[in-house]
């Protein structure tokens, strides 16, 4: 039976996709399970696998084409079979809630882009949709506003810094954040990234960083704060299972927090190329679905940029985030006498409805004796 080829849901509140490229060309041979385009979303750019074995076929969208979520694009057909007749776009349940609108195209408005034109004032029945059927997508407003003359120093943001902008300001309108704050001393982390960095780099060929040692250390913690690493929701706390860390990337257009699963659970040279290969394919736009979905705790790390210190925003629905500073020579007291120690700030940002001072000061203290001692915690 013939597969068909839809542009995808990678977001919850999706109702678009921009087709960046096909990585096959119809006519090719294609196997379930290998790249087959790539898609934008407002989060990333990801590569999508082909659903089927076959020959590509029927190929209906072309690159830089903005599609509803759940139209086929094209077809992957076994031998004897032929595409099946045009029918109306699948329905995801995220596509039909975008709303009639007497714009001059006659389309359809999604959500956002009506949100969007409200804010800066443009008139949506001037606009021509450029989406699918007319569809008047955000783009179309950006262009509106660049068009009436917008200040010239005026940014407007990509879609992943935009999604990012949005996706803060509701975090932190919504979410009861507070904070807690620890100087830890860093030098045996220090003393464990040498001493295991050779013999990781030798084997993996990839270097051991602060992040990775912090990602394994995170990870054994919360698996004795199992509310740390829960979840808020509508109906109350979800304990999740799972021991999975996100690790913010800085890419060309904002922040992407790419996941490390099971955390816990692999060895620290495993850590080490997987934030290598999740951050290779952020940076370079070629982000897959599953390296941004299912993190239960997020760790930022701005050490490499020397901030001694910061406060991070809770990613919903995870309930907390670590922000982790620069490691630096200061003088500390030790057995009562001045020492100069390298020493680092985290910080750790909690969700008020699901963490209470004591859980987050409990795992702060875990999380301390372990960045103190991690050869115990790590074995």
């Amino acid at each position: 039976m013939a597969t068909s080829v839809v542009m995808p849901a990678l977001e919850l509140a999706q109702e678009t996709g921009k087709l960046v490229a096909w990585r096959k060309k119809e006519g090719d041979s294609v196997s379930k399970g290998e790249p087959l385009l790539e898609v934008e979303t407002d989060k990333a750019v990801v590569e999508i696998e082909a659903p089927a074995d076959g020959v590509l076929a029927a190929v209906s969208a072309q690159a830089g084409a903005v599609i509803a979520v759940g139209k086929t694009i094209a077809w992957i057909l076994r031998p004897g079979e032929t595409p099946p007749a045009e029918t109306a776009p699948a329905d995801s349940g995220r596509h039909a809630v975008a709303a009639r609108a007497a714009g001059k195209g006659g389309g359809r408005i999604s959500p956002k882009a009506r949100r969007f034109a409200q804010e800066h004032g443009i008139d949506l029945a001037t606009l021509h949709g450029s989406g699918s059927e007319g569809e008047i997508l955000t783009s179309d407003v950006e262009a509106a506003i660049a068009a009436a003359g917008a200040p010239t120093q005026v940014e407007v943001p990509g879609s992943i810094w935009r999604l990012m902008a949005e996706r803060t300001l509701q975090s932190w309108t919504t979410v009861p954040h507070f904070f807690i704050v620890r100087d830890v001393d860093a030098g045996a982390l220090n003393e464990t990234r040498k001493q295991r960095g050779p013999a990781i780099e030798r084997e993996r060929s990839v270097s051991l960083t602060h992040t990775d040692l912090l990602v394994a250390l995170v990870a054994r913690a919360l698996a004795r704060h199992p509310r740390v690493n829960a979840s808020w929701t509508p109906k109350g706390i979800r304990s999740n299972e799972e021991i999975n860390i996100g690790v913010a990337i800085a890419v060309a257009d904002g922040v992407v927090a790419t996941v490390i699963k099971n955390a816990g659970q692999i060895a620290l040279g495993d850590i080490s190329v997987q934030r290598r290969d999740l951050a290779e394919r952020a940076k370079g736009g070629r982000t897959r679905p599953a390296d941004i979905a299912g993190a239960t705790f997020t760790i930022s790390n701005l050490g490499m940029y020397h901030v001694d210190a910061f406060t991070a925003i809770i990613s919903p629905p995870q309930a907390a985030i670590l922000a982790v500073g620069s490691i630096t020579d200061r003088v500390v007291p030790v057995d009562g006498r001045p020492a100069v120690r390298p020493i680092v700030t985290l910080t750790l940002s909690c969700d008020h409805r699901v963490i209470d001072g004591a859980h987050g000061a409990l795992f702060m203290n875990d999380l301390a004796d372990a960045v103190r001692d991690p050869e115990t915690w790590l074995k």
